[in-house]
């Protein structure tokens, strides 16, 4: 379909003076050239007066009337107390020299209204020409919005979890900043790319009906209590209602998402309904009450408009609703897991990783509105299911040696594999799955049960399930000397012979549960090759099983284009480095641009800290391990790579040996690095530990939680075997993390970070929320929030660790955290960082709102109280999404297949008007590579699009425990690092096996939900030693 059809409204021509993809708010009257409604804009353009705070107390009321009056006090350093001329616009001195003020009087918003759509092309020179949009930059001269903080009062940041920021109006809310220009025009080369988006088209017409379905089952009251519906019930029950009346509930006009809520593409009867349901053959027949309630008319108009910029407010409710259209028929023909779907006749992929347990490829996909309009993001994913067979065929082939005849010789551990898993059974029609509640103490020769009055059997005495599943289901049973299965729930048993169950299909495998070479197989599935994963995705999207088959996408109004979206990449060159040479200079050194790799032969390190106090606990020194660590080669293996390196390192000054066995002890361990400690002291201080371990241990995290909280040791742990076989590069990388964690300087940019010039100090800030597993709602959530000590190389950081309420998103008392890293970097430098710039990890697009209008405006509040005004800037990195670029030929790629590491792409895909971008700043060697989402809310910088990008890119080469840039931005990396840390403090604490050890298992500790309070007892907090230092990483 080509532009200008019924469908696609961004491609439609627009008249000369057309001026509705302009938001109401943004167009201007002839007269003044000034902007009308100005309640949707931001609060540094509505053109305010600028209030100054008061010294003195009068000024205080005079400035608190004032405020009541206005309503919109902007919160501001002494430097913005003055007001702006009608004819200037201030800026502060480091942005005079790089643009003139000017008086804004065009559009904010990104692209006039001569509007076309992007069709990014390269030219021969190697640069990106952009699109035809002729885009208004004035407005960039404008104050930055950072500097109109959002009145206090206004957007209050709670502590307590049940307020919710959907509490404050949305006209009050501060919104993600706009894209300042049309994209960036920096590259060495650009190459050509296919993306997982799949456009769709859709009659901005048309209408969504949403429905509610309730369910209520009709029941006597003799029978008590009804069962509680399953999602599982909730659809049959809706199938066999469109079924019975087709007319009235046309099923392939409709779309459910598996609950309560029924889309609809015509109008249904609002009433209630019966439906009568065969509960299995010659059962009696159960009835239930269906009411159809209509909760909206999803209106895709609307959605239209926020893809063209009429809108600023993205209609969530209608993008569920067509994402519930979108998932119907793959949900009706396919295994489904969340958001994932698994076709099984025939399997896109499937193979067997051991006994019973099979690994199935599928999909998942979502609907994302982009500058191109809306696109269907499909991707690949694989997942480990439990095989479906009976359950004697998976008995023989999970339990080894296994016997029909010896059955009570295997009963353990046939109870331990069967039980909680679903089976269906064989001997009646109906679908319904049962969970596996146990076995029966008897053989099935011996089990009898009394017959329930409710089938109409008047019996005085039990029945022999022989004869009743002869009499009832005229099945004779063959294996009678083993037990039933009993299938029933709570004091109700239900018995059934093992002969008539089977492994319910759909189950999914723990992937925690699988040995090494099932994980590694596993893993071999998902890591597809680029061009494999290409391939698969289109066959899904293609396939009657997929997301774009069958006709109920078109009954919708809605269209899919089946043939990938072709974008044009940018590939940023990497930057120049610095290291040490073996005269003790600074080299500068170039890297490739298809690895980025760099070697450290003949190099050294930029800081090396010399190493003369440290010492070694060989945990397998004492014990029947195979591989014991051969001390004497390792320690002149690891000073050799030092003295290689340019660094001196001395033979260590203590050496313990010890075991396995008081590893994974507590107290035994907290006895031993205690006497450690008291020894150190005596004979000089020791700057690192080095623990050599057999395997990986529990007694791993009580290391790190004892050294790093309590004793105040920095510890380098390695396995024997590494060590004894580990070659160059191992002793290098060792060399790296020790170094880092010592306070040294592995690699520097050889010139600063772009965009920041002057002498003003900057510091970047990383923040990241680890949670807890899915089933886990009782232990907290870690909050881990890092920041550059030095400038201008920043690449040394510290950390905070700290708590919260179990899977709580908002970082609690964010400002304060941050406070204290400001602190820290004070101390360090002599001077508090003028410009900050905050990157937060683990949000979805649903919790921006939340970072922008809680988390940064407690952090603005902390630093206001403190008379502090540094300019800030906040970007979220996002690595969770399923967005994936492949190039289109082997000379749009890197040697792996891959695209090119420094690849940028900020066309087509990216948000329709905000500020976003796709960076792939890393080499994939395995699977395809999965670029960063990085998403910039708030920006007191004023980056341009190739300032940031350039930016972000440069400080991935920073990483300090490898000599390659990584996959994300490094604030963000050592956040997560840092999380993970917290994450093992909370596992010691809750594995401690003595008594002795500390009251952090008391009963208060134990509560359901623990209050904050109870966390900062000193469980968390850093040794004063290691406060400031990368003991992380």
């Amino acid at each position: 379909m080509e532009a200008g059809d019924s469908y696609g409204g961004r491609g439609t021509q627009q008249p000369t003076e057309e001026v509705s993809l302009q938001p109401e708010w943004r167009r201007r009257t002839a007269s003044s050239g000034r902007e009308q409604n100005l309640t949707l804009q931001p609060e540094w353009r509505r053109g305010k007066p600028i209030a100054s705070p008061s010294p003195s107390g009068a000024g205080d009321e005079a400035q608190k009337k004032e405020n009541e009056q206005e309503n919109e006090v902007l919160l501001q350093p002494e430097w913005r107390s003055s007001k702006p001329n009608a004819s200037s616009v201030w800026e502060p001195e480091w942005r005079r020299s790089r643009s003139t003020a000017t008086t804004s009087t065009t559009s904010a918003f990104p692209w006039n209204q001569n509007y076309s759509v992007r069709k990014p092309v390269g030219s021969s020179s190697g640069s990106v020409q952009r699109d035809s949009r002729n885009f208004d930059q004035s407005w960039r001269n404008a104050p930055p919005k950072g500097y109109a903080v959002p009145k206090l009062e206004r957007l209050q940041i709670s502590d307590d979890l049940a307020a919710s920021s959907s509490a404050l109006e949305k006209k009050d809310k501060t919104s993600p900043i706009l894209r300042p220009d049309n994209g960036g025009t920096l590259a060495v080369l650009t190459s050509t790319l296919c993306v997982n988006h799949f456009p769709v088209k859709f009659n901005p017409e048309s209408i969504i009906f949403h429905y509610n379905a309730s369910v209520k089952p009709k029941f006597s009251s003799k029978v008590g209590q009804p069962r509680k519906l399953t999602n599982n019930d909730l659809s049959m029950i809706r199938e066999k209602l469109f079924s019975d009346d087709p007319e009235r509930f046309p099923l392939d006009m409709t779309a459910h998402d598996g609950a309560k809520n029924i889309f609809s593409a015509v109008q249904l009867p609002e009433e209630t309904v019966t439906v009568e349901i065969f509960e299995g053959e010659d059962e009696k027949i159960t009835s239930y009450s269906v009411t159809i309630t209509l909760l909206n008319k999803l209106r895709l108009r609307k959605l239209m408009d926020y893809l063209c910029g009429h809108s600023l407010s993205l209609p969530r409710d209608i993008l569920q609703g067509m994402d519930v259209v979108i998932k119907e028929n793959p949900a009706r023909r396919t295994i489904s897991v969340g958001r994932h779907f698994y076709p099984t006749n025939p399997p896109l992929v499937m193979k067997e990783l051991r006994p019973g347990i099979i690994a199935v490829g599928g999909f998942q996909h979502s609907l994302k509105p982009t500058s191109q309009g809306l696109s269907l993001c499909v991707d690949y994913s694989v997942v480990p299911f439990r095989k479906q067979m009976s359950v004697l065929d998976f008995l023989h082939e999970r339990i080894d040696n296994f016997n029909l005849g010896e059955f009570e010789k295997f009963r353990k551990y046939v109870e331990k594999v069967l039980i909680g898993l679903k089976v269906s059974v064989t001997h009646r029609k109906s679908k319904q799955k049962y969970i596996i509640a146990g076995l029966t103490p008897a053989v099935t020769r011996y089990v009898t049960f009394p017959i329930d009055c409710t089938t109409g059997w008047k019996l005085s005495k039990d029945v022999s399930l022989l004869s009743f599943f002869n009499e009832k289901y005229d099945k004779d049973i063959v294996y009678k000397d083993i037990p039933c299965l009993d299938l029933g729930k709570g004091n109700k048993k239900n018995y059934v012979p093992m002969e008539f169950c089977v492994i319910a299909e759909g189950q999914r495998y723990p992937k925690d549960r699988l040995d090494g070479v099932s994980a590694k197989t596993l893993e071999a599935m998902s890591l597809a090759h680029p061009s494999e994963r290409q391939g698969a995705i289109q066959k899904m999207v293609r396939s009657r099983d997929g997301p774009c088959g069958g006709d109920l996408l078109k009954n919708f109004g809605m269209r899919v284009n089946t043939t990938m979206t072709t974008i044009l990449g940018r590939v940023i060159g990497p930057p120049e480095l610095k290291l040490g040479d073996p005269n003790g200079k600074i080299a500068k050194i170039t890297v490739d641009l298809d690895k980025c790799h760099w070697n450290l032969a003949g190099r050294s390190m930029v800081e090396g800290k010399p190493v003369e106090y440290w010492g070694i606990i060989d945990f397998t020194s004492i014990g029947p391990y195979s591989k014991k660590l051969r001390r004497k080669e390792f320690v002149e293996k690891l000073i050799g790579k030092y003295k290689t390196l340019g660094i001196n390192m001395q033979e260590p000054i203590w050496y313990e040996e010890s075991s396995m066995k008081i590893l994974a002890s507590y107290d035994l361990l907290s006895e031993l690095l205690e006497k450690i400690n008291i020894c150190k002291n005596n004979q000089g201080r020791l700057q690192f530990l080095l623990c050599v371990m057999a395997n990986k241990s529990p007694g791993y995290k009580y290391l790190k939680w004892i050294s790093e909280t309590k004793v105040g040791i920095v510890t380098q742990c390695c396995l024997s075997y590494s060590a004894n076989q580990g070659d160059d590069k191992f002793y290098t990388y060792l060399a790296l993390k020790i170094n880092a964690k010592l306070g040294g300087s592995n690699v520097e940019l050889n010139n600063r970070l772009p965009y920041f010039k002057g002498d003003e100090h900057v510091m970047f800030i990383g923040a990241d929320v680890n949670h807890p597993g899915s089933r886990d709602n009782r232990s907290p959530s870690i909050v881990a929030v890092v920041a550059t000590v030095n400038w201008p190389a920043a690449n040394r950081y510290a950390a905070r660790v700290c708590p919260q309420f179990n899977r709580s998103e908002k970082i609690l008392k964010f400002g304060e955290v941050c406070v204290e890293l400001v602190g820290c970097y004070e101390r360090m430098n002599g001077v508090r960082p003028q410009r900050i710039v905050v990157f937060r990890d683990g949000v979805s697009e649903y919790q921006f709102d939340m970072v922008l209008n809680e988390e940064l405006l407690d952090l603005k509040r902390v630093f206001q109280r403190l008379n502090y005004f540094p300019t800030i800037t906040l970007i979220v990195a996002q690595k969770r999404h399923q967005t994936r670029f492949f190039p289109n030929g082997w000379k749009d790629g890197s040697s792996s297949g891959n695209i090119l590491p420094g690849t940028v792409i900020d066309t087509k895909v990216i948000h329709p008007f905000e500020f976003d971008f796709y960076l792939c700043s890393y080499y994939g060697s395995l699977g395809t590579s999965k670029p960063t989402h990085y998403h910039v809310l708030w920006d007191e910088h004023k980056f341009t699009s190739d300032e940031l990008q350039k930016l972000i890119y440069e400080m991935c080469f920073t990483f300090a425990r490898c000599t390659k840039p990584v996959s994300l931005v490094p604030p963000v990396y050592y956040a997560d690092l840092a999380a993970y840390r917290g994450r093992l403090y909370h596992e010691a604490r809750t594995g401690m096996q003595s008594k002795k050890s500390r009251a952090y298992s008391s009963s208060k500790d134990s509560s359901p939900v623990p209050s904050t309070a109870s966390f900062e007892q000193g469980f968390y907090r850093l040794h004063a030693d290691l406060e400031n230092i990368m003991f992380f990483i």
